[in-house]
């Protein structure tokens, strides 16, 4: 009776470890200067639940994403939100961030935006608060490409900007 009991418990405390979901909020940005277009083309990659949830919260409850029949708002309300919680200052002068679009691919949702008009980058400052208003423990990954030098870094609450140089 002893060794049932025993293997009864080890059999049920596995089971109970693993049905304790995790997640992880975490987005992941691309930053590329193409010299040649004068631009910088920023790919954001969000999952696409954890930004439904946010436009839900925020602007409508009826908001579905990834879906045939998307609301027509659901583009103003994602260029809305980016451009206010994404920002880019290039050579210490605020950037015009240009919404292009977005797309689903698998459960994430890309989102694509361009800043023209850019003769050169001496300096970067990237800033992205993007999902912390919905999940403190939200961390967003930077990926640059600029004037051939590749940098990645982590911006989540208490370090939301980092500045680069590239003199």
């Amino acid at each position: 009776m002893k060794n049932l009991k025993i293997a009864i418990l080890l059999l049920v405390i596995p089971a109970f470890a693993f049905t304790v979901a995790h997640k992880y909020y975490v987005s992941v940005t691309k930053i590329a200067y193409v010299k040649e277009k004068e631009s910088v083309q920023i790919i954001s990659r969000i999952f696409i639940d954890d930004f439904e949830n946010l436009l839900r919260k925020r602007y409508d409850e009826k908001i579905t994403l990834a879906i045939q029949q998307e609301l027509p708002t659901v583009n103003m309300y994602t260029e809305r939100y980016l451009k206010e919680k994404f920002q880019i200052a290039i050579n210490g002068k605020p950037a015009k961030l240009n919404f292009i679009g977005k797309e689903y691919e698998d459960d994430v949702m890309l989102c694509y935006l361009e800043i023209e008009d850019v003769k050169a980058i001496n300096s970067i400052e990237i800033s992205n608060k993007v999902l912390l208003d919905l999940f403190p423990e939200q961390e967003n990954i930077i990926r640059c490409k600029i004037n051939g030098k590749n940098k990645s870094f982590l911006l989540r609450e208490g370090n939301l900007s980092r500045l680069l140089n590239f003199n």
